[in-house]
């Protein structure tokens, strides 16, 4: 399930120029400031971006290069955004079946798979909810089980818990590390937190103008930040984290 990305994609202002892997069962995380590059990335992966040169493969399979374009729908990337996207004329179990019926599962195979998921999740009370009746933090339950349930190679996740509150973002990122592994799910994570870097990734990798400018396990990129937005970052680790970095001296 390795993810082996070169690409290049023109911006204005600047070309997001990149070459990275993902490998099988791990999730790299993707930081950098506001307009870096991050999400041209995630989109081009998941299919909704093309790309001007360069390939992306995922399992050996070419999703893209300068002449082929693989629809969104073919490419077996899930896709977990900020804004959860629930159907908001479907329950709660319907939304997740939809994802389990996207991953090839027939309608009575898909309903079963969506109640496991139901179950697992502890949402039982919710399932015959539609969005607007659900929390933040349910919302983004419901959306993580209906991209896992259609058995992604891998997940794009981007910026999920920046509108959750501290104690549902904490619950979030549990639940995620725990599903990835049982699921062995490769993934990405895009986030401004550190908090989320060092819950779910093994690896960091950090954009500035489309470029990668430093990459690494998490614990040392944080420990020697390749710029300021990098300090910055890991300034928000509480002063007793062992991964907590000093202020800049002058």
């Amino acid at each position: 399930m390795t993810l082996e990305v070169a690409l290049r994609v023109p911006r204005t202002g600047f070309d997001v120029d990149v070459e990275f892997q993902v490998p099988a069962g791990s999730t790299l995380a993707m930081m950098g400031p506001s307009g870096s590059g991050k999400s041209t990335i995630v989109h081009a992966i998941a299919g909704i971006q093309k790309i001007a040169a360069g390939r992306i493969e995922l399992s050996g399979t070419v999703l893209a290069d300068a002449k082929q374009h693989r629809p969104p729908h073919l490419r077996e990337v899930g896709l977990l955004g900020q804004d959860p996207h629930l159907f908001p004329h479907q329950d709660a179990l319907k939304n997740i079946a939809f994802g389990a019926r996207a991953g090839g599962l027939d309608k009575a195979a898909a309903k079963a798979a969506a109640a496991e998921w139901i179950a697992r999740l502890g949402l039982e009370e919710i399932a015959t909810h539609r969005p607007e009746a659900l929390s933040g933090g349910q919302r983004q339950r419901i959306a993580l089980a209906r991209a896992l349930a259609a058995a992604p190679k891998i997940l794009l996740i981007d910026e999920p818990f920046a509108s959750l509150d501290v104690e549902a973002a904490m619950d979030m990122r549990a639940l995620v590390r725990e599903e990835l592994e049982r699921t062995g799910t490769s993934a990405i994570v895009v986030s401004h937190s550190a908090a989320d870097a060092l819950a779910l990734a093994d690896d960091l990798l950090v954009l500035e103008r489309g470029r990668i400018i430093a990459q690494g396990a998490v614990q040392q990129v944080f420990a020697e930040p390749a710029n300021r937005f990098v300090r910055a970052v890991a300034a928000t680790l509480p002063a007793q984290h062992p991964m907590s970095i000093q202020e800049e001296q002058p």
